[in-house]
Protein backbone atom coordinates (compact mmCIF):
# COMPACT_ATOMS: atom_id res chain seq x y z
CA UNK A 1 0.00 0.00 0.00
CA UNK A 2 1.91 3.20 -1.52
CA UNK A 3 1.74 6.03 1.59
CA UNK A 4 -1.35 8.71 1.24
CA UNK A 5 -0.56 12.42 1.46
CA UNK A 6 -0.63 14.53 4.53
CA UNK A 7 -3.56 16.85 4.00
CA UNK A 8 -2.45 19.05 7.01
CA UNK A 9 0.89 19.68 5.30
CA UNK A 10 -0.99 19.94 1.91
CA UNK A 11 -4.07 22.04 3.16
CA UNK A 12 -2.44 24.20 5.98
CA UNK A 13 -4.51 26.85 6.09
CA UNK A 14 -7.56 24.46 5.75
CA UNK A 15 -6.66 22.42 8.43
CA UNK A 16 -5.96 25.51 11.11
CA UNK A 17 -9.06 26.59 10.44
CA UNK A 18 -11.29 22.92 11.18
CA UNK A 19 -8.45 22.45 14.28
CA UNK A 20 -9.85 26.15 15.36
CA UNK A 21 -13.33 25.22 14.85
CA UNK A 22 -12.94 22.11 16.87
CA UNK A 23 -11.02 24.30 20.37
CA UNK A 24 -14.61 26.51 19.83
CA UNK A 25 -16.40 23.59 20.07
CA UNK A 26 -14.90 22.48 23.21
CA UNK A 27 -15.84 25.14 24.72
CA UNK A 28 -19.65 24.86 23.96
CA UNK A 29 -22.66 24.99 26.55
CA UNK A 30 -22.88 20.71 26.13
CA UNK A 31 -19.01 20.06 27.68
CA UNK A 32 -16.35 18.24 27.37
CA UNK A 33 -17.72 14.96 28.40
CA UNK A 34 -20.77 14.81 26.07
CA UNK A 35 -18.37 16.01 23.63
CA UNK A 36 -16.15 12.83 24.35
CA UNK A 37 -19.29 10.23 23.65
CA UNK A 38 -20.17 11.97 20.44
CA UNK A 39 -16.83 12.45 19.21
CA UNK A 40 -16.16 8.32 20.00
CA UNK A 41 -20.12 7.02 18.62
CA UNK A 42 -19.58 8.79 15.17
CA UNK A 43 -15.82 7.92 14.42
CA UNK A 44 -16.76 4.09 15.82
CA UNK A 45 -19.42 4.51 13.15
CA UNK A 46 -17.48 5.98 10.25
CA UNK A 47 -15.04 3.13 10.99
CA UNK A 48 -12.22 6.14 12.00
CA UNK A 49 -9.62 4.41 13.54
CA UNK A 50 -7.42 7.31 14.29
CA UNK A 51 -10.09 9.77 15.59
CA UNK A 52 -11.16 6.74 17.03
CA UNK A 53 -7.65 6.15 19.28
CA UNK A 54 -7.52 9.78 19.85
CA UNK A 55 -10.81 10.78 21.26
CA UNK A 56 -10.81 7.23 23.17
CA UNK A 57 -7.41 9.07 24.67
CA UNK A 58 -8.82 12.26 24.97
CA UNK A 59 -11.67 10.98 26.91
CA UNK A 60 -10.03 8.90 29.57
CA UNK A 61 -7.57 12.10 30.31
CA UNK A 62 -10.63 14.19 31.17
CA UNK A 63 -12.05 11.34 33.58
CA UNK A 64 -14.07 8.76 31.47
CA UNK A 65 -14.59 5.57 32.79
CA UNK A 66 -13.12 2.56 30.71
CA UNK A 67 -16.48 0.54 31.46
CA UNK A 68 -18.49 3.48 29.80
CA UNK A 69 -16.12 3.22 26.93
CA UNK A 70 -16.63 -0.73 26.38
CA UNK A 71 -20.49 0.57 26.31
CA UNK A 72 -20.31 3.09 23.60
CA UNK A 73 -21.35 0.75 20.77
CA UNK A 74 -24.16 -0.74 22.75
CA UNK A 75 -25.60 2.24 24.54
CA UNK A 76 -29.05 1.00 23.72
CA UNK A 77 -28.77 -1.72 25.88
CA UNK A 78 -26.59 -0.40 28.90
CA UNK A 79 -27.33 1.24 31.95
CA UNK A 80 -24.27 3.63 32.15
CA UNK A 81 -25.76 6.06 30.00
CA UNK A 82 -28.02 8.81 31.91
CA UNK A 83 -31.28 10.30 29.53
CA UNK A 84 -28.93 13.53 28.41
CA UNK A 85 -26.16 11.32 27.45
CA UNK A 86 -28.45 8.99 25.91
CA UNK A 87 -30.61 11.68 23.73
CA UNK A 88 -26.35 12.62 22.37
CA UNK A 89 -26.00 9.63 21.24
CA UNK A 90 -28.80 9.27 19.92
CA UNK A 91 -28.52 12.59 17.85
CA UNK A 92 -25.32 11.59 16.76
CA UNK A 93 -26.48 8.27 14.97
CA UNK A 94 -29.02 10.38 13.70
CA UNK A 95 -26.70 13.21 12.17
CA UNK A 96 -23.70 10.64 10.89
CA UNK A 97 -25.57 8.54 9.42
CA UNK A 98 -28.42 10.59 7.42
CA UNK A 99 -31.08 8.90 5.09
CA UNK A 100 -32.42 10.74 2.35
CA UNK A 101 -35.24 11.82 4.81
CA UNK A 102 -32.84 13.68 7.33
CA UNK A 103 -33.29 13.44 10.86
CA UNK A 104 -36.85 12.40 11.55
CA UNK A 105 -39.36 14.38 13.71
CA UNK A 106 -39.48 11.26 16.49
CA UNK A 107 -35.87 11.65 16.89
CA UNK A 108 -36.00 15.48 16.62
CA UNK A 109 -38.44 15.55 19.68
CA UNK A 110 -36.65 12.95 21.86
CA UNK A 111 -33.79 14.68 21.72
CA UNK A 112 -35.07 18.07 22.44
CA UNK A 113 -36.33 17.52 25.48
CA UNK A 114 -33.01 16.50 26.74
CA UNK A 115 -31.21 20.08 25.15
CA UNK A 116 -31.97 24.03 24.97
CA UNK A 117 -31.83 25.01 21.73
CA UNK A 118 -27.85 26.27 22.47
CA UNK A 119 -27.27 22.90 23.42
CA UNK A 120 -28.63 21.37 20.97
CA UNK A 121 -27.12 23.20 18.25
CA UNK A 122 -23.93 23.22 19.92
CA UNK A 123 -24.14 19.41 19.92
CA UNK A 124 -25.13 19.17 16.05
CA UNK A 125 -21.82 21.37 15.50
CA UNK A 126 -19.65 18.89 17.55
CA UNK A 127 -21.32 15.96 15.23
CA UNK A 128 -20.41 17.80 12.04
CA UNK A 129 -16.85 18.96 12.76
CA UNK A 130 -15.96 15.46 13.97
CA UNK A 131 -17.55 13.49 11.13
CA UNK A 132 -15.44 16.30 8.99
CA UNK A 133 -12.26 14.75 10.57
CA UNK A 134 -13.21 11.02 10.43
CA UNK A 135 -13.64 12.02 6.38
CA UNK A 136 -9.93 13.12 6.08
CA UNK A 137 -9.16 10.42 8.87
CA UNK A 138 -10.55 7.22 6.57
CA UNK A 139 -9.46 9.31 2.79
CA UNK A 140 -5.86 9.63 3.98
CA UNK A 141 -5.33 7.38 7.34
CA UNK A 142 -2.79 9.04 9.55
CA UNK A 143 -1.20 6.22 11.83
CA UNK A 144 -3.63 5.90 14.72
CA UNK A 145 -1.44 7.17 18.03
CA UNK A 146 0.74 9.44 15.51
CA UNK A 147 0.09 12.77 17.32
CA UNK A 148 -0.39 11.75 20.85
CA UNK A 149 3.09 13.19 21.95
CA UNK A 150 1.88 16.86 20.32
CA UNK A 151 -1.50 16.64 21.93
CA UNK A 152 -0.31 15.21 25.30
CA UNK A 153 -2.68 11.89 24.61
CA UNK A 154 0.25 9.88 26.21
CA UNK A 155 -1.11 11.11 29.73
CA UNK A 156 -3.78 8.55 29.02
CA UNK A 157 -1.73 5.67 29.86
CA UNK A 158 -3.29 3.14 26.63
CA UNK A 159 -0.35 2.58 24.45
Amino acid sequence: MSPRINYAQQSPDLFKKLLELSTMAKGTAIGLELTDLVTIRASLMNGCTFCLDMHVKEAKIHGERELRLYHIPVWRESLLFSPRERAALEWTEAVTELSGLGVSDDVYDRVRKEFSEKELSDLTFSILIINAWNRLAVSFRPEPGSVDSIYGLEKAGLN
